[in-house]
């Protein structure tokens, strides 16, 4: 189930980041796989603007989680963390819609994001579930904000690519279905 977080996951978010950077380092980039999860005070900012979501398990404990900010008039996600443990169940592509849901709400035409373009569970996946790779020369100034820092926390030592989807319509989940009454 996709819920939005509350403030008691924040901890479990960091656990899975760092469980989730770790087969970065079976690829030979220990930079990543070393970077650190975000701070709590981080995550809260996130939590505060309900741009937060995790996949739980039947227990209700997270096991992946999503971050969104809106940059130059679209959804940009920040981060999708799926616990090694939890990968290969679509729980990345659930988070993903329910951002697009959370994005045409709002008005939003597009998600983007950033990420390596030969890593298999990055670019790859990602082209899989519908994005595509915007030209360097056609970034937003926000765009190109980030890759920029990016760049400078040393992420540009390996091909980068800013990737966007179109959003679809709110999608019903337990969340947003009405309810009886």
């Amino acid at each position: 189930m996709i819920r939005p977080a509350i403030s008691t996951d924040l901890p479990a978010l960091q656990d899975i980041e760092i469980a989730a950077g770790a087969p970065f380092r079976d690829i030979g980039m220990d930079t990543v796989a070393d970077d650190p999860p975000f701070t709590l005070d981080e995550l809260t900012e996130y939590l505060q603007l309900e741009c937060i979501w995790v996949a739980v398990d039947a227990d209700d404990a997270p096991v992946a989680y999503a971050l969104v900010a809106v940059v130059d008039g679209a959804a940009h996600i920040e981060q999708v963390s799926v616990h090694p443990g939890h990968a290969r169940q679509g729980l990345g592509a659930l988070l993903l819609d329910e951002i697009s849901s959370w994005a045409a709400v709002r008005g939003l035409p597009a998600l983007t994001l950033t990420t390596f373009v030969d890593v298999p569970w990055n670019a790859p996946y990602y082209e899989r579930l519908g994005f595509r790779p915007l030209p360097e020369d056609t970034l937003t100034p926000g765009l190109s904000r980030i890759r920029a820092d990016e760049a400078r926390h040393g992420l540009a030592a390996w091909p980068r690519v800013t990737m966007s989807r179109p959003v679809t319509a709110p999608v019903r989940t337990a969340a947003t279905a009405p309810q009886p009454g």
